[in-house]
């Protein structure tokens, strides 16, 4: 059977929408013909090709004084808030509250802008992914969390043991983690064990009191002394981004690992000394493994069999590790093999991917040319996804999503009596328009699914049949069943023949201009969007 050895098979939608609905979010009708005409070499290398920083996030609230509106001392409307002081001196504080507030919601909404606009890359679901590896949650400055996204993507398809080095002294974390508060005199163990335990190479079984298959208690101890020192500073200061080392609150001498890391001992380095720990856990061969395991829950399937661990999880890791923990190689591997085309039908998708499968995967457009619409409408996004349980930015707790861990439920987590119905409604209020109510404020929904458009784009429409079956290409990825096809034509034309459908539907395409026409197409379909988007198939990819 093969593995690893690369796809070999037709290259078509079916092909190029699996793909891209695992390395992007809800790929849209041009990307996927980008990418049959490309191949699967050509979008592989599309995919990871280096792309530019994005522009940084904008005030998207208008300025003044009345409702919905908000002056900003750092930054005008349209303008980024990025450069200003991130604690700004406004009085009264809850005038100042709401700048912060301001400026969150800002840089949520332009996180799903930056997925939206994406295009053929990996690397925004490669940014998501390390923003569920190296969790931070609850940073309430907007400021501290676009620096901490930001080192994410950037690093997003660099090197996992650079992205380690970094992120361990990242303002957010030693917060988060309470790294910041860790000295000679009250060491703190928080970061420690979560660098051991969740970041880099994992607990594995309990071998004897203290000692794990991949490290000791002891380790965890002396790996705190090496990671005393760092400081986060005041909100006043001139820099309060970048963490600062304080010799004297260091733990000076060497510190002596155990024989889960060979005796090594990290001798004394001052503001270097994190790094040349690092250095040693990734010498750890289970470093390759651990991560790449985590690589394939995010991309191909929550199940790790003793099959899967020896013919993809073991070779990938040695790839890894030969390209000195460059991610990017095995990564390829991975998605251009023949496993990963076999792996089908067999992922829950995670609100975020729904929330995108339905809007920029059906074609739905941020309003262009009004920075409050556009913001809107990908806020939108962000406060569903929350309710679905995968509130960017606010994790559950360090050790991320649920789904992505915990045993033997996985993906499944995603699915419940609370939160499959509201998926429906989400879903169904893309096509339908209508408003929705999260912690009690009320958000409207106006930018809908074009349904005319993407039929338009369908060969041979007028036949209710062919309609269907096109529809469910895209929206499910495979073939749905003749009776099926029947339910879903009661839907489209209720107790009609089929000929019912093609004469009007022929008359639209005629006199699109027809108002009374364009309506009751539009309307029917409509119908039938809402129920195709809340099928059991549209869940999954």
């Amino acid at each position: 059977m093969p593995y690893l050895d690369a796809y070999s098979g037709n290259w078509t939608s079916v092909q190029a929408r699996h793909l891209l609905r695992r390395t992007t979010f809800g790929p849209s009708f041009q990307m996927v013909a980008n990418s049959i005409n490309l191949g699967l070499n050509g979008t592989i290398d599309a995919l990871f090709a280096p792309l530019a920083t994005p522009a940084p996030p904008l005030k998207s609230i208008p300025d003044g004084t009345g409702n919905n509106q908000l002056n900003d001392p750092g930054a005008t409307y349209g303008q980024t808030w990025v450069n200003a002081a991130p604690f700004p001196n406004i009085n009264p504080p809850m005038l100042r509250n709401r700048v912060l507030r301001s400026r969150s919601k800002s840089l949520y909404s332009w996180t799903v802008l930056q997925m939206h606009y994406s295009d053929l890359s990996i690397k925004e679901k490669m940014t998501l992914f390390w923003h569920n590896h190296f969790v931070v949650a609850d940073a309430t400055i907007a400021h501290r969390e676009y620096v901490y996204y930001s080192l994410l993507r950037n690093l997003a398809l660099g090197n996992f043991r650079e992205i380690t080095k970094q992120i361990t002294i990242d303002t957010s974390m030693l917060i988060y983690l309470s790294g910041g508060e860790n000295t000679n005199v009250a060491p703190n163990e928080n970061y420690s064990r979560e660098l051991l335990e969740l970041f880099t190479i994992g607990k594995g079984p309990l071998v004897a009191p203290g000692d794990y298959t991949n490290y000791t208690e002891q380790d965890v101890v002396e790996m705190a002394k090496v990671l005393t020192g760092w400081q986060v500073p005041p909100l006043g200061n001139a820099n309060p981004l970048t963490a600062t080392f304080s010799a004297t609150r260091h733990t000076l001498g060497s510190k002596q690992l155990s024989h889960r890391f060979n005796n090594a001992i990290i001798a004394e380095n001052g503001a270097q000394e994190y790094k040349n720990l690092i250095d040693v856990i990734f010498q750890q061969h289970e470093c390759s493994r651990f991560i790449m395991r985590k690589l394939y829950r995010w991309f191909v399937n929550a199940e790790i069999s003793n099959e899967v661990e020896t013919n993809i999880i073991e070779p990938l890791a040695l790839i890894l590790r030969n390209n000195n923990y460059d991610i990017a190689p095995a990564l390829k591997v991975l998605l251009k093999s023949e496993h990963f085309f076999q792996s089908t039908a067999c992922m829950i998708k995670n609100p975020v991917d729904l929330m995108m499968s339905v809007t920029r995967g059906l074609g739905i457009k941020p309003p262009l040319g009004n920075v409050e619409k556009e913001y809107d409408h990908a806020y939108n996004i962000y406060i569903m996804s929350a309710d679905l349980e995968q509130a960017l930015f606010y994790h559950p707790n360090v050790a991320g999503w649920k789904a992505y861990y915990q045993e033997p439920q996985f993906y499944k987590l995603w699915i419940n009596n609370l939160l499959l119905p509201k998926r429906h409604q989400f879903c169904k209020l893309m096509v339908e328009g209508g408003t929705f109510s999260y912690n009690d404020v009320n958000y409207q929904i106006t930018n809908l699914v074009p349904v005319l458009e993407i039929v338009n784009n369908i060969t041979d429409a007028i036949d209710p049949n062919i309609l269907i079956n096109g529809l469910a290409e895209i929206l499910f990825n495979y073939p749905i069943t003749p009776a099926q096809v029947t339910s879903l034509k009661d839907i489209l034309i209720p107790g009609l023949p089929d000929f019912e459908w093609s004469v009007e539907y022929s008359d639209y395409l005629s006199d699109p201009s027809n108002l009374a026409l364009a309506t009751s197409v539009k309307n029917k379909l409509k119908n039938l969007f809402s129920v195709m988007v809340r099928m059991s198939e549209f869940q999954i990819m």
